[in-house]
């Protein structure tokens, strides 16, 4: 079967570029994760780990953060400037007082004085309960993700003890020491001498470890780290961490067979999308989009899943730009737009190295080009923007325009009709993939009447207005019910999903397709 044949992604080197969208989401430069990773995988080499074990710390060290987008936009909306926030996070003993005297600081970061202080009171009045709510989403996220890659329960499992210390200080409260995977006490020692080491040298990344140990880091660790640090920090550069990763997977594994590749970046794509409710469902939404106008036109089916594929990761530079800026309701300043626009050259960045990844990021990294110039990152013009990047420009372009955004209502499909026909008509789009993009648009889709998981119809409204960020009060204005109604709906999503938290949700109705219905919050 064509679904079984290789796709020339190893699932590693998939993963990889995952962790390079989560080095930009934590404030830290491409590569932290991969070398986290490669310090750690010597740090269990050292310690007699078995190949099982060696592989499980592998996938850990490199997915451990990648929860970190599940409360970018309650992070923004309490902090500021949600990646700087994070990176901040390095330099905090994560112990109860010293967190919350960080999250005082930061709270209402950028906002005049009777804001900030407003934030930091709730903060105090609440004990940081939503802080708590979002380190629970960002497991439930993160081991979403570990499942969907095929990872299994050696891997997805430790992914829910991140936010743990060996104190018991942690969350959730009383659970550390020996409870803790071991592969997770590895992991929490390297993931943060890394960043130390990068700025400073092994003998800050030895002072950090030492000044946590017993409390943070499980003290046996860190003695082993502190005995071999020089050794597993040796040769270990900027430019040689992505190489010395790869070459350190345990498994083995082979290529991802082509199907398996394709829902693989179906799981980045929905990843991508929960960093801010605006954006859910839009990656698949835009790749099927995509797909189905390049069949229109009569590309062949090699070329029509190349557009699908570009399409469900052409946003996953998004990380690395704050929801300060995404989520701001007004205006962007200059440099805030610059700032947007460096994101498709992240996402180019981040799929340049595996050269199957890469055919995929040069269409990707073309998304918000245009015919006359105007677009970015590249500035590229005419006959310099291949035809599928064309494609998946327009279907970008007419998709975004049916979603809500911060500072705009979404259009209806007859004015975003006519915004595609514009941007045809001044140069901006290839003609040609304006018409098979509304062609292949149609008309919109009938909202669901069942669901998985034993969703109701109502159920499914509800989800739907709640991943895209809707509160219980607004959900109920929109559908004609009570508050408490909703609430209790909401109640009964969550126990039919397995989740607990929005971020969850969302993705869970992102992986069933639910958002590509495109109706949007009025």
């Amino acid at each position: 079967m064509a679904q079984s044949v290789p796709s020339g992604v190893r699932l590693c080197e998939l993963v990889g570029t995952l962790s390079l969208a989560v080095d930009l989401g934590l404030g830290q430069p491409m590569g932290h994760v991969a070398r986290s990773c490669v310090v750690a995988g010597r740090l269990g080499d050292r310690l007699n780990l078995d190949q099982a074990e060696r592989s499980s710390l592998f996938y850990i060290t490199l997915l451990g953060w990648v929860g970190c987008i599940a409360d970018s936009y309650e992070a923004a909306a309490w902090f500021g400037d949600d990646i700087d926030y994070r990176a901040g996070v390095y330099d905090v003993d994560l112990k109860p007082l010293p967190f919350l005297g960080y999250l005082l600081h930061r709270a209402g970061s950028g906002e005049a004085v009777p804001r900030r202080l407003a934030k930091r009171g709730a903060v105090l009045a609440t004990g940081a309960r939503g802080v708590q709510d979002a380190l629970r989403a960002h497991c439930q996220v993160t081991t979403n993700v570990a499942r969907r890659l095929g990872l299994g329960p050696s891997v997805w499992q430790p992914l829910q003890h991140i936010f743990t210390r060996w104190d018991g200080k942690g969350l959730p409260k009383g659970f550390g020491g020996t409870d803790i995977a071991f592969p997770v006490r590895l992991w929490h020692v390297c993931d943060v001498a890394e960043v130390h080491f990068r700025r400073s040298g092994v003998a800050a990344a030895i002072a950090v470890t030492r000044e946590r140990s017993g409390t943070q880091f499980d003290a046996d660790v860190v003695d082993a780290f502190v005995t071999h640090a020089h050794d597993l920090f040796d040769g270990l550069t900027d430019d040689t961490g992505w190489d010395d990763m790869i070459a350190s997977e345990p498994a083995l594994r082979p290529p991802l067979a082509e199907d398996e590749l394709d829902a693989a970046l179906e799981t980045v794509a929905d990843w991508v999308d929960i960093k801010s409710p605006y954006f859910g469902g839009h990656s698949r939404g835009v790749a099927d989009l995509a797909a189905a106008a390049a069949h229109r036109v009569g590309m062949t089916e090699d070329e029509q899943r190349l557009v699908r594929r570009a399409g469900l990761v052409h946003d996953l530079g998004r990380t690395g730009v704050p929801n300060s800026i995404w989520d701001k309701p007004g205006p962007l300043t200059s440099g805030e737009a610059e700032r947007v626009r460096l994101h498709s050259y992240y996402t180019e960045r981040m799929l340049a190295r595996p050269e199957a990844l890469a055919e995929i990021g040069q269409i990707a990294g073309l998304a918000h080009e245009r015919l006359d110039g105007s677009g970015y990152h590249r500035g590229l013009a005419g006959s310099s923007i291949p035809f599928g990047a064309r494609i998946l420009g327009a279907a970008e372009r007419y998709h975004t325009k049916l979603e809500a955004r911060p500072h705009r209502q979404a259009l209806q499909p007859q004015q975003a009709e006519r915004v595609l026909q514009e941007d045809a008509r001044a140069g901006r789009l290839d003609p040609v993939a304006v018409d098979a993009v509304l062609t292949a648009a149609g008309r919109p889709r009938r909202r669901r009447v069942a669901g998985p998981a034993g969703l109701t119809a109502r159920e499914l409204e509800v989800l739907m207005l709640l991943a895209r960020g809707a509160s219980n009060r607004h959900i109920a204005r929109a559908l004609g019910i009570a508050p408490k109604t909703v609430g209790n709906h909401v109640e009964r999503i969550y126990v039919k999903a397995g989740v607990t938290t929005r971020s969850a949700a969302t993705l869970f109705a992102m992986e069933h397709g639910l958002l590509t219905t495109l109706t949007p919050i009025e």
